[in-house]
């Protein structure tokens, strides 16, 4: 049975959601829908992808995922439908996709959108190229091959013999901070070494926890999360509030251009001795 996952920015107080359902099984009876996120930044690609990224990758092989984020940033007369790693994605043609995968995948056609001038009749010619991709498996049945997009990446840490250094790329609901160094990046550089986390002036972690309840009350924790990235918070406070910490200022996003991989985060780094 066909899965399907939506994501967007748009929230779920209009119709559009609702609408962008009633055709998914209207136009492909039977199908299983599920919703991400529809609450993701229009603005922050770098959040989104890792909000979006550490949910799909759950999902099994063959699901479509359609992730409608800042569609229209850019004037289209298309939208890209791609291939990576036994998923498939439809996004606009504005630099999210090489956001969320990392790389420029290679597989990619163009759904044609040309005289759709409404929301609800994009979706629906998007959903009208799935089910043909469905009915054939074969891509190539749902667009036509295109090489040129919208390309943005993320920034990667920083490092040498010594240090890293990342950026932080997320704060939930609770004030925790997410930064974009993963766990084997830092146990590969690490080697063992004894390390200091620095923040925000001269705050330090010098210890790696496994969950909050591994440390007191009001105490500053670092740990890796289920996703893989370096975590730091204070159990039972909020870390961001407390320590002024900030992710990406998207007041920054309507200043770059299209093709501009360029972002700038508050930093985080780690010292090895």
């Amino acid at each position: 049975m066909p899965v399907i996952t939506l994501t967007s920015d748009i929230g779920q107080e209009d119709f559009i959601i609702g609408a962008v359902k009633g055709q998914i099984l209207s136009i492909i009876p039977g199908c299983q829908i599920a919703d991400i996120t529809h609450q993701l930044s229009s603005k922050n690609y770098l959040q989104g992808a890792y909000i979006f990224n550490n949910a799909a990758k759950h999902y099994p092989s063959g699901t479509v995922h359609i992730v409608m984020v800042n569609f229209f940033q850019y004037p289209s007369d298309h939208v890209l439908f791609a291939h990576f790693n036994g998923h498939f994605f439809i996004t606009p043609d504005n630099g999210f996709l090489t956001m969320m995968l990392g790389i420029k995948p290679s597989e990619i056609v163009a759904i044609d959108i040309k005289g759709a001038n409404t929301f609800v009749q994009i979706t629906e010619r998007i959903i009208e190229s799935v089910a043909y991709f469905f009915a054939s498996s074969n891509l190539l049945e749902a667009g036509t091959p295109i090489d040129k997009i919208v390309e943005i990446f993320p920034t990667q840490p920083k490092f040498d013999a010594n240090w890293m250094e990342g950026q932080i790329i997320f704060i939930d609901q609770f004030e925790n901070v997410v930064v974009n160094i993963r766990q084997e990046e830092f146990e590969k550089h690490a080697k063992g070494r004894p390390f200091k986390i620095v923040f925000t002036r001269n705050e330090t972690i010098e210890v790696l926890s496994r969950n909050y309840g591994a440390v007191p009350v009001a105490d500053k924790l670092a740990w890796f999360n289920s996703a893989g990235y370096l975590e730091i918070s204070v159990r039972g406070g909020n870390m961001a509030g407390l320590f002024g910490l900030s992710k990406y200022d998207e007041n920054q996003m309507s200043k770059q251009r299209p093709n501009d991989n360029k972002w700038f985060f508050q930093m985080v780094r780690i010292f090895f001795e």
